[in-house]
Protein backbone atom coordinates (compact mmCIF):
# COMPACT_ATOMS: atom_id res chain seq x y z
CA UNK A 1 0.00 0.00 0.00
CA UNK A 2 1.44 3.40 -0.73
CA UNK A 3 2.26 5.52 2.07
CA UNK A 4 -0.36 8.62 1.67
CA UNK A 5 1.56 11.98 3.10
CA UNK A 6 -1.11 13.95 1.95
CA UNK A 7 -3.15 11.99 5.82
CA UNK A 8 0.40 12.39 7.66
CA UNK A 9 0.66 16.58 6.73
CA UNK A 10 -2.62 18.28 3.84
CA UNK A 11 -0.13 21.22 3.39
CA UNK A 12 3.32 19.21 2.41
CA UNK A 13 3.75 20.41 -1.66
CA UNK A 14 7.03 18.28 -2.33
CA UNK A 15 8.11 14.98 -1.54
CA UNK A 16 10.98 11.83 -2.92
CA UNK A 17 9.92 8.59 -3.40
CA UNK A 18 11.12 5.30 -4.63
CA UNK A 19 9.27 3.87 -8.02
CA UNK A 20 7.51 0.44 -7.37
CA UNK A 21 5.81 -0.26 -10.52
CA UNK A 22 5.17 1.45 -13.58
CA UNK A 23 2.94 -0.22 -16.17
CA UNK A 24 1.44 0.87 -19.89
CA UNK A 25 -2.51 1.28 -19.42
CA UNK A 26 -3.48 0.42 -22.51
CA UNK A 27 -7.14 2.38 -21.89
CA UNK A 28 -5.68 5.68 -20.50
CA UNK A 29 -3.25 4.68 -22.90
CA UNK A 30 -0.73 6.45 -20.01
CA UNK A 31 1.96 5.00 -17.98
CA UNK A 32 0.57 3.90 -14.34
CA UNK A 33 3.00 4.66 -11.88
CA UNK A 34 3.39 3.56 -8.26
CA UNK A 35 5.35 4.97 -5.83
CA UNK A 36 6.34 3.72 -2.11
CA UNK A 37 4.57 6.93 -0.87
CA UNK A 38 3.05 10.11 -2.38
CA UNK A 39 1.53 13.79 -1.78
CA UNK A 40 -1.06 12.97 -4.62
CA UNK A 41 -4.52 12.97 -3.22
CA UNK A 42 -6.46 10.63 -5.79
CA UNK A 43 -9.87 11.30 -7.05
CA UNK A 44 -12.27 10.18 -4.23
CA UNK A 45 -14.93 11.97 -1.85
CA UNK A 46 -16.57 13.55 -4.98
CA UNK A 47 -13.41 15.58 -5.82
CA UNK A 48 -10.50 15.44 -8.58
CA UNK A 49 -7.49 14.49 -7.87
CA UNK A 50 -4.12 16.82 -7.65
CA UNK A 51 -2.05 17.84 -10.10
CA UNK A 52 1.16 18.68 -10.34
CA UNK A 53 5.08 16.78 -11.74
CA UNK A 54 7.23 13.62 -11.33
CA UNK A 55 10.64 14.27 -12.46
CA UNK A 56 9.33 17.39 -14.38
CA UNK A 57 6.76 15.45 -16.31
CA UNK A 58 3.06 16.67 -15.17
CA UNK A 59 0.58 13.85 -13.80
CA UNK A 60 -2.58 13.29 -16.13
CA UNK A 61 -4.66 11.95 -13.02
CA UNK A 62 -4.52 10.03 -10.11
CA UNK A 63 -6.36 7.04 -8.73
CA UNK A 64 -6.49 4.69 -6.23
CA UNK A 65 -7.12 0.74 -6.53
CA UNK A 66 -6.82 -1.11 -3.13
CA UNK A 67 -5.05 0.70 -1.30
CA UNK A 68 -2.44 1.43 -3.73
CA UNK A 69 -1.87 5.12 -5.88
CA UNK A 70 -1.77 5.12 -9.43
CA UNK A 71 -0.29 8.28 -10.57
CA UNK A 72 -0.69 8.46 -15.01
CA UNK A 73 1.92 10.30 -16.79
CA UNK A 74 3.28 10.15 -20.41
CA UNK A 75 6.42 9.27 -19.83
CA UNK A 76 7.95 5.61 -18.14
CA UNK A 77 10.25 5.46 -15.47
CA UNK A 78 12.21 2.83 -14.00
CA UNK A 79 11.08 0.73 -10.93
CA UNK A 80 13.50 0.63 -8.67
CA UNK A 81 14.76 4.38 -9.14
CA UNK A 82 14.43 7.67 -6.74
CA UNK A 83 12.58 10.38 -8.00
CA UNK A 84 11.04 13.75 -6.92
CA UNK A 85 7.04 14.73 -6.58
CA UNK A 86 5.53 18.56 -6.91
CA UNK A 87 2.03 19.01 -6.17
CA UNK A 88 0.24 21.88 -7.40
CA UNK A 89 -0.32 23.20 -3.83
CA UNK A 90 -2.68 26.17 -4.93
CA UNK A 91 -4.74 24.26 -6.17
CA UNK A 92 -4.90 21.84 -3.56
CA UNK A 93 -4.91 24.94 -1.16
CA UNK A 94 -8.38 25.53 -2.84
CA UNK A 95 -9.92 22.13 -2.66
CA UNK A 96 -9.04 21.77 0.83
CA UNK A 97 -10.87 25.20 2.00
CA UNK A 98 -14.18 24.02 -0.81
CA UNK A 99 -14.25 20.94 1.17
CA UNK A 100 -13.42 21.89 5.22
CA UNK A 101 -16.02 24.80 3.93
CA UNK A 102 -18.35 22.33 2.98
CA UNK A 103 -18.00 20.22 6.44
CA UNK A 104 -19.06 23.18 8.45
CA UNK A 105 -21.97 24.18 5.97
CA UNK A 106 -23.22 20.08 6.39
CA UNK A 107 -22.63 19.97 9.88
CA UNK A 108 -24.33 23.21 10.76
CA UNK A 109 -27.79 22.17 7.89
CA UNK A 110 -27.73 18.56 9.92
CA UNK A 111 -27.93 20.40 13.60
CA UNK A 112 -30.34 23.20 12.71
CA UNK A 113 -32.96 21.33 10.31
CA UNK A 114 -31.86 17.30 10.18
CA UNK A 115 -31.22 17.46 6.84
CA UNK A 116 -28.22 14.80 5.42
CA UNK A 117 -25.69 16.15 3.04
CA UNK A 118 -26.56 12.95 0.31
CA UNK A 119 -24.29 14.51 -2.39
CA UNK A 120 -20.85 16.35 -2.74
CA UNK A 121 -19.01 17.28 -5.92
CA UNK A 122 -16.16 19.16 -6.08
CA UNK A 123 -15.98 20.82 -8.95
CA UNK A 124 -13.01 23.09 -10.31
CA UNK A 125 -15.02 26.28 -10.09
CA UNK A 126 -17.88 25.41 -8.09
CA UNK A 127 -18.88 23.07 -4.90
CA UNK A 128 -22.50 21.58 -5.16
CA UNK A 129 -24.36 19.81 -1.90
CA UNK A 130 -27.10 18.02 -2.49
CA UNK A 131 -29.61 18.42 0.59
CA UNK A 132 -32.77 15.78 1.39
CA UNK A 133 -35.07 19.00 2.78
CA UNK A 134 -35.73 22.64 1.58
CA UNK A 135 -35.04 25.63 2.88
CA UNK A 136 -36.04 29.25 2.89
CA UNK A 137 -33.63 32.36 1.98
CA UNK A 138 -33.51 33.48 5.77
CA UNK A 139 -32.97 29.91 6.49
CA UNK A 140 -29.43 30.08 3.99
CA UNK A 141 -28.67 33.33 5.13
CA UNK A 142 -28.34 32.21 8.41
CA UNK A 143 -26.24 28.99 8.13
CA UNK A 144 -23.93 31.15 5.86
CA UNK A 145 -23.82 33.74 8.79
CA UNK A 146 -22.52 30.83 11.03
CA UNK A 147 -20.51 29.54 8.59
CA UNK A 148 -18.47 32.20 8.63
CA UNK A 149 -18.38 32.59 12.32
CA UNK A 150 -16.56 29.26 12.38
CA UNK A 151 -14.15 30.75 9.87
CA UNK A 152 -13.55 33.61 12.07
CA UNK A 153 -12.84 31.29 14.74
CA UNK A 154 -10.04 30.02 13.72
CA UNK A 155 -10.83 26.43 15.09
CA UNK A 156 -8.57 23.33 14.97
CA UNK A 157 -9.62 21.14 12.50
CA UNK A 158 -8.93 17.46 14.10
CA UNK A 159 -8.20 14.45 12.39
CA UNK A 160 -8.82 11.31 14.36
CA UNK A 161 -8.95 6.88 13.42
CA UNK A 162 -11.30 5.78 16.68
CA UNK A 163 -11.39 2.26 17.03
CA UNK A 164 -14.60 -0.01 16.04
CA UNK A 165 -15.75 0.54 19.98
CA UNK A 166 -15.16 4.44 19.95
CA UNK A 167 -16.98 4.80 16.43
CA UNK A 168 -20.00 2.80 17.89
CA UNK A 169 -20.42 5.46 20.26
CA UNK A 170 -20.20 8.32 18.13
CA UNK A 171 -22.61 10.91 16.18
CA UNK A 172 -20.72 11.32 13.15
CA UNK A 173 -21.81 12.07 9.80
CA UNK A 174 -21.43 9.44 6.45
CA UNK A 175 -22.95 8.81 3.29
CA UNK A 176 -22.16 5.47 2.64
CA UNK A 177 -21.33 1.99 4.54
CA UNK A 178 -17.89 2.21 5.95
CA UNK A 179 -15.72 -1.11 6.53
CA UNK A 180 -12.05 -0.90 7.60
CA UNK A 181 -10.56 1.49 9.41
CA UNK A 182 -12.30 4.72 9.53
CA UNK A 183 -10.81 8.27 9.05
CA UNK A 184 -13.22 10.81 11.25
CA UNK A 185 -13.07 14.65 10.50
CA UNK A 186 -13.75 16.95 13.52
CA UNK A 187 -14.39 20.63 13.29
CA UNK A 188 -15.03 21.05 17.09
CA UNK A 189 -18.36 22.41 17.79
CA UNK A 190 -19.68 22.47 14.01
CA UNK A 191 -19.19 18.81 12.59
CA UNK A 192 -18.19 15.66 12.87
CA UNK A 193 -17.89 13.38 9.32
CA UNK A 194 -16.13 10.25 7.95
CA UNK A 195 -14.00 11.78 5.29
CA UNK A 196 -10.68 10.40 3.31
CA UNK A 197 -10.03 13.99 1.83
CA UNK A 198 -7.30 16.63 3.05
CA UNK A 199 -8.26 19.44 5.00
CA UNK A 200 -7.12 22.75 6.41
CA UNK A 201 -5.14 22.88 9.71
CA UNK A 202 -7.55 25.49 11.32
CA UNK A 203 -10.66 26.88 9.52
CA UNK A 204 -9.56 30.58 9.40
CA UNK A 205 -7.76 28.44 6.25
CA UNK A 206 -10.60 28.55 4.80
CA UNK A 207 -11.64 32.27 4.05
CA UNK A 208 -14.98 33.24 2.99
CA UNK A 209 -17.65 30.98 2.67
CA UNK A 210 -20.15 32.32 0.64
CA UNK A 211 -23.69 30.38 -0.66
CA UNK A 212 -24.15 31.47 -4.11
CA UNK A 213 -27.19 29.63 -5.37
CA UNK A 214 -29.63 26.94 -3.68
CA UNK A 215 -32.06 24.83 -6.35
CA UNK A 216 -34.97 21.73 -6.18
CA UNK A 217 -32.98 18.83 -7.07
CA UNK A 218 -34.57 15.35 -6.85
CA UNK A 219 -37.13 16.05 -4.23
CA UNK A 220 -34.55 17.99 -2.14
CA UNK A 221 -31.99 21.05 -2.48
CA UNK A 222 -28.82 21.29 -4.36
CA UNK A 223 -27.12 24.54 -2.87
CA UNK A 224 -24.12 25.99 -4.70
CA UNK A 225 -20.65 27.21 -2.39
CA UNK A 226 -17.93 29.15 -3.10
CA UNK A 227 -14.97 29.13 -0.64
CA UNK A 228 -11.69 31.05 0.26
CA UNK A 229 -10.19 32.64 -3.17
CA UNK A 230 -12.93 31.05 -5.16
CA UNK A 231 -15.24 33.05 -3.18
CA UNK A 232 -13.11 36.45 -3.93
CA UNK A 233 -12.60 35.55 -7.32
CA UNK A 234 -16.87 35.27 -7.68
CA UNK A 235 -17.09 38.53 -5.77
CA UNK A 236 -14.21 40.75 -8.10
CA UNK A 237 -16.42 39.38 -10.84
CA UNK A 238 -20.12 40.01 -10.05
CA UNK A 239 -18.63 43.57 -9.09
CA UNK A 240 -17.27 44.32 -12.41
CA UNK A 241 -20.72 43.10 -13.54
CA UNK A 242 -22.24 45.32 -11.45
CA UNK A 243 -20.01 47.77 -12.41
CA UNK A 244 -20.38 47.71 -16.27
CA UNK A 245 -24.21 47.66 -15.90
CA UNK A 246 -23.65 50.64 -13.54
CA UNK A 247 -21.68 52.54 -16.33
CA UNK A 248 -24.60 51.20 -18.75
CA UNK A 249 -27.30 52.50 -17.11
CA UNK A 250 -26.18 55.88 -15.63
CA UNK A 251 -27.15 54.70 -12.17
CA UNK A 252 -24.95 54.04 -9.04
CA UNK A 253 -23.91 50.80 -8.06
CA UNK A 254 -26.44 50.24 -5.30
CA UNK A 255 -29.08 51.42 -7.64
CA UNK A 256 -28.37 49.21 -10.21
CA UNK A 257 -31.71 46.77 -9.73
CA UNK A 258 -33.90 49.53 -9.54
CA UNK A 259 -32.68 50.94 -12.22
CA UNK A 260 -33.10 47.69 -14.34
CA UNK A 261 -36.44 47.58 -13.56
CA UNK A 262 -37.43 51.03 -14.37
CA UNK A 263 -35.76 50.01 -17.74
CA UNK A 264 -38.31 46.65 -17.95
CA UNK A 265 -41.26 48.40 -17.69
CA UNK A 266 -39.82 51.26 -20.65
CA UNK A 267 -39.53 48.26 -22.52
CA UNK A 268 -42.47 46.88 -21.83
CA UNK A 269 -44.27 49.95 -22.84
CA UNK A 270 -42.52 50.36 -26.15
CA UNK A 271 -43.71 46.62 -26.70
CA UNK A 272 -47.17 47.88 -26.09
CA UNK A 273 -47.46 50.43 -28.41
CA UNK A 274 -45.75 48.55 -31.41
CA UNK A 275 -48.15 45.86 -30.83
CA UNK A 276 -50.57 48.53 -31.12
CA UNK A 277 -49.15 49.99 -34.60
CA UNK A 278 -48.88 46.57 -36.21
CA UNK A 279 -52.32 45.55 -34.91
CA UNK A 280 -54.33 49.00 -36.35
CA UNK A 281 -51.71 47.85 -39.51
CA UNK A 282 -52.57 44.51 -39.95
CA UNK A 283 -56.38 45.24 -39.59
CA UNK A 284 -56.20 47.44 -42.27
CA UNK A 285 -54.78 44.51 -44.15
CA UNK A 286 -57.44 42.78 -43.24
CA UNK A 287 -60.04 45.29 -44.48
CA UNK A 288 -58.54 45.76 -47.55
CA UNK A 289 -59.15 41.96 -47.70
CA UNK A 290 -55.43 40.62 -47.93
CA UNK A 291 -55.36 37.56 -46.11
CA UNK A 292 -51.94 36.37 -46.67
CA UNK A 293 -49.17 38.45 -46.14
CA UNK A 294 -45.66 38.52 -46.07
CA UNK A 295 -43.40 40.47 -43.78
CA UNK A 296 -39.57 40.81 -42.63
CA UNK A 297 -40.41 40.77 -39.02
CA UNK A 298 -43.70 41.43 -36.47
CA UNK A 299 -44.27 41.14 -33.04
CA UNK A 300 -45.53 37.45 -32.69
CA UNK A 301 -48.92 38.11 -30.72
CA UNK A 302 -49.81 40.80 -33.44
CA UNK A 303 -49.49 38.21 -36.20
CA UNK A 304 -51.33 35.41 -34.16
CA UNK A 305 -54.08 37.98 -33.97
CA UNK A 306 -53.78 38.68 -37.58
CA UNK A 307 -54.81 35.05 -38.46
CA UNK A 308 -56.97 34.29 -35.71
CA UNK A 309 -59.30 37.49 -36.62
CA UNK A 310 -58.66 37.02 -40.91
CA UNK A 311 -59.61 32.76 -41.05
CA UNK A 312 -62.97 33.88 -38.95
CA UNK A 313 -64.10 36.06 -42.06
CA UNK A 314 -62.34 34.08 -44.97
CA UNK A 315 -63.50 30.60 -46.02
CA UNK A 316 -59.76 30.10 -47.52
CA UNK A 317 -56.32 30.26 -45.84
CA UNK A 318 -55.23 33.10 -44.07
CA UNK A 319 -51.75 32.93 -43.15
CA UNK A 320 -48.57 35.45 -42.12
CA UNK A 321 -45.08 34.53 -43.30
CA UNK A 322 -42.37 36.45 -41.07
CA UNK A 323 -38.87 36.34 -42.63
CA UNK A 324 -37.28 36.57 -46.55
CA UNK A 325 -36.45 34.68 -49.04
CA UNK A 326 -32.65 34.12 -48.01
CA UNK A 327 -33.05 33.00 -44.51
CA UNK A 328 -36.48 31.33 -45.09
CA UNK A 329 -39.71 32.41 -43.15
CA UNK A 330 -41.30 31.65 -39.74
CA UNK A 331 -45.12 31.17 -40.75
CA UNK A 332 -48.54 31.34 -38.97
CA UNK A 333 -51.67 29.71 -40.67
CA UNK A 334 -55.13 29.11 -39.93
CA UNK A 335 -58.41 27.94 -41.31
CA UNK A 336 -61.95 27.33 -40.00
CA UNK A 337 -62.86 25.24 -43.41
CA UNK A 338 -59.38 23.21 -44.40
CA UNK A 339 -57.75 20.76 -42.46
CA UNK A 340 -54.24 22.43 -42.49
CA UNK A 341 -52.62 19.42 -40.71
CA UNK A 342 -53.36 17.60 -44.05
CA UNK A 343 -52.11 20.94 -45.79
CA UNK A 344 -48.63 20.42 -44.35
CA UNK A 345 -48.09 17.30 -45.58
CA UNK A 346 -48.02 17.96 -49.02
CA UNK A 347 -46.57 21.75 -48.08
CA UNK A 348 -43.26 20.55 -46.90
CA UNK A 349 -43.36 17.71 -49.54
CA UNK A 350 -43.10 20.47 -51.99
CA UNK A 351 -40.61 22.53 -49.98
CA UNK A 352 -37.97 22.38 -46.86
CA UNK A 353 -38.99 22.50 -43.85
CA UNK A 354 -41.43 21.82 -40.56
CA UNK A 355 -44.34 22.71 -39.16
CA UNK A 356 -47.60 21.54 -36.83
CA UNK A 357 -50.25 22.39 -34.80
CA UNK A 358 -54.26 21.95 -35.07
CA UNK A 359 -56.15 21.40 -37.95
CA UNK A 360 -57.19 24.82 -37.12
CA UNK A 361 -54.37 26.17 -37.19
CA UNK A 362 -50.54 25.61 -37.62
CA UNK A 363 -47.47 27.21 -37.30
CA UNK A 364 -43.40 26.64 -38.58
CA UNK A 365 -40.95 27.26 -40.72
CA UNK A 366 -40.42 26.68 -44.48
CA UNK A 367 -37.21 27.34 -46.64
CA UNK A 368 -38.71 29.03 -49.88
CA UNK A 369 -39.11 32.11 -52.07
CA UNK A 370 -42.20 34.44 -51.40
CA UNK A 371 -43.11 33.92 -55.30
CA UNK A 372 -42.90 29.85 -54.73
CA UNK A 373 -44.50 29.61 -51.96
CA UNK A 374 -47.72 32.35 -53.58
CA UNK A 375 -47.17 30.28 -56.59
CA UNK A 376 -47.93 27.06 -54.52
CA UNK A 377 -50.79 28.25 -52.69
CA UNK A 378 -52.41 29.45 -55.92
CA UNK A 379 -51.81 26.04 -58.32
CA UNK A 380 -53.57 24.54 -54.93
CA UNK A 381 -56.49 26.66 -54.76
CA UNK A 382 -55.88 27.37 -51.07
CA UNK A 383 -55.70 31.44 -51.71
Amino acid sequence: MTEKLYYQDSHQKEFTAQVIACEWDEKRKLYGVVLDRTCFFPEEGGQYADSGILQGIPVEDVQEQDGTVIHYTKKQFTEGTEINGCIDFEERFSKMQQHTGEHIISGLVRRHFGYDNVGFHLGRELVTMDFNGSFTREQLQMVEQKANEAVVANIAVCVSYPSREELAQMDYRSKKELSGQVRIVTVPGYDVCACCAPHVKHTGEIGLIRLIDAARHKGGTRVTMVCGFRALADYQMKEDNILEISRLLSAKPYETAEAVKRLQREIQQGKDKLFRLQSRYLDQKLKEQNYLLFEDELDKNAARRFVDTGMRSYDGICGIFLGNDHQGYQYILGSQHKNLRDFLKDFHERFPGKGGGKPEMVQGTVTASCQEIMAYLSETQCH
